[in-house]
Order: C-alpha cells, then sequence, then structure tokens
C-alpha cells in the first residue's frame, strides 16, 4: 500500500526506480481482440453508467475520460460501505472499497463492450492480484462492478473470451460483481493526472497509458482538457 501523501511527493530518483517496475497491461499479441460479445450502439443518444477498479483511480480516470463518448468520469471508492468512504479509511486495507472510476457515457457513440476492451488493453494489468505494480492492497484490485445483468454478462463473457484465447500469459483475476454504491472521491482527486502532469508519479504510471491509448484506440482518443473536454 502507498499513501496518498507518498505518490504525491515522489521523488525522480524513486519514480526512475518506479519505471522498472510499474504494472502495464500488455496483451502477448499486442492490442486486445475485441469482445466477440457486445451491444450495438443505440438508436439515440442517452446516457449509461460503467464503473471500473484498476488500481490507483488516477490512472484509471486518466484514460476513460479521453475516450470519444464519454460524457463524465468521476473518482471514488465501490465495494464499501458508504461510512468508510474516505481515502485516509480507504488506504488501511480494511475497508472492503477499491480505487474506482464511475464513467458517464453515450451509448450512441460507445458500448460497453468498447469500455471493457480499453479497461483491459491499457488501463491496467487485469492480471495481478490486488495489486497494481508497487500499489499493493485490495484497495487497488481489479473489479468490474456492473450495474445490470446485461453489463454482468459481458464483462463475464469477454473475460472467458480474453482466457481461453490466452490473450495474457496469466489468467485474468479482474472480480466481476454487483455495483451497491459508488461514494465520490475527494475533490484534490478528481481530474489529478491533468492537473499534475509533472508529478513523478504520474510521468511514470499513468502518462504511458495515455500514449498507449492514443496509439492502439486512434478512433476513440479525444485530447481532454477538463470541463467542457
Amino acid at each position: 500500500m502507498r499513501s496518498f501523501p507518498t505518490r504525491h511527493l515522489l521523488g525522480a530518483a524513486l519514480a526512475v526506480a518506479l519505471s522498472s517496475t510499474v504494472a502495464c497491461s500488455q496483451a502477448t499479441h499486442g492490442i486486445i481482440p475485441a469482445p466477440k460479445v457486445d451491444v450495438s450502439l443505440a438508436a439515440v443518444p442517452g446516457k449509461a453508467t460503467a464503473v471500473f477498479a484498476g488500481g490507483c483511480f488516477w490512472g484509471t480516470q486518466a484514460v476513460f475520460e479521453r475516450l470519444k463518448g464519454v460524457t463524465k468520469t468521476t473518482v471514488g471508492y465501490a465495494g464499501g460501505s458508504a461510512s468508510t468512504a474516505t481515502y485516509d479509511q480507504v488506504t488501511t486495507e480494511t475497508t472492503g472499497h477499491a480505487e474506482s472510476v464511475e464513467v458517464v457515457y453515450d451509448p450512441s457513440k460507445l458500448t460497453y463492450g468498447q469500455l471493457l476492451r480499453v479497461f483491459f488493453s491499457v488501463a491496467h494489468d487485469p492480471t495481478q492480484l490486488n495489486r497494481q505494480g508497487n500499489d499493493v492492497g485490495t484497495s487497488y484490485r481489479s473489479v468490474i462492478f456492473f450495474t445490470s445483468d446485461e453489463q454482468k454478462n459481458l464483462a463475464q463473457a469477454y473475460i472467458a473470451q480474453l482466457n481461453a484465447a490466452h490473450v495474457f500469459s496469466k489468467p485474468i483475476v479482474t472480480d466481476v460483481t454487483p455495483l451497491k454504491g459508488f461514494y465520490r472521491g475527494e475533490d484534490y482527486h478528481q481530474d489529478y493526472a491533468l492537473k499534475n502532469p509533472e508529478n513523478p508519479y504520474i510521468e511514470v504510471c499513468d502518462r504511458p497509458k495515455i500514449a498507449a491509448l492514443k496509439q492502439q484506440f486512434p478512433e476513440l482518443f479525444v485530447d481532454y482538457k477538463g470541463n467542457g473536454r
């Protein structure tokens, strides 16, 4: 587990040392295949919500907020109770929460399957259990918090597809579980990677994810600049 002050004040020398061990989500054959089972784009614009956890929420948000069709992202906590949904409590690794990102998107422009593909391709390493690189603990676990049976079925089908094809060198450990509550994180965590691009932790852990998204999914990438995109 690494506390916020350590992440925030990470020195340049430590950042260089971390660069060789930071988690990278790489398929064995490059970009991972699209889901064989997905929904069609909606006929009319609308609003849908997905919630993902994949390590430090700074980097997960930095990826999803740069997708065409995503209208809003919020970092927060899921998997525990409202009474324990604060950063100081979550970092004790005793609350059951995972650092998560709520993604609001237009299903006429982006499918849930496309979100899953990005999640498994560049947002995190889905084969690391209860950690991402040097961030260790259950709050950094890989989770898809589904909000409907359709999301549940799509997520489980895609994980089965990727495991059957041995896309990754190790089995996927991502949990698929119902969303019982999403609790917005503290203001200083929102858009953290955008607001602190020269923070060594962001440089080592999160900016490579943004670069990978742009390279692997140029048709989905947008240059996010904050509110108003």
